[in-house]
């Protein structure tokens, strides 16, 4: 594939920091690279993804579904030629697996059972 048809993606997490750049080609979808920010999630942060569905990637605003190719997601206007678009990575757990560790962390220990006859 010719140099000029790959982009320049990096993904600007919620502290500020960056993963990449790194180049792919307008046919990686979005499921792809989410695969990507998992394997490359810095080892030192907390609150990481498990996996590629803890993760919500947005650019120009709209959060991108698996599915789509960065092709597609490309915003046309305000992107420089050979410039590096940024995709914001948010880490957001599945409800499912926040409420289930949110009744174990609220589990009540040492319980007082008072009866009123």
């Amino acid at each position: 594939m010719p140099e000029e048809d790959l982009l320049e993606l990096k993904f600007r997490l919620l502290d500020g920091s960056d993963i990449g750049p790194f180049m792919y080609p307008p046919a990686s979808t979005v499921a792809m690279l989410k695969e990507r920010i998992v394997t490359e999630w810095p080892k030192d942060k907390k609150g990481g993804p498990k996996s590629a569905n803890d993760i919500k990637l947005i650019n120009a605003g709209k959060i991108l579904e698996n599915s789509k190719t960065v092709g597609q997601c490309r915003t046309p206007f305000g992107e420089l030629p050979k410039g590096v678009i940024t995709m914001h990575a948010v880490v957001q757990m599945s409800l499912n697996k926040a409420k289930t560790e949110k009744k174990i962390d609220e589990a009540p220990k040492n319980v007082c059972g008072c009866t009123i006859l």
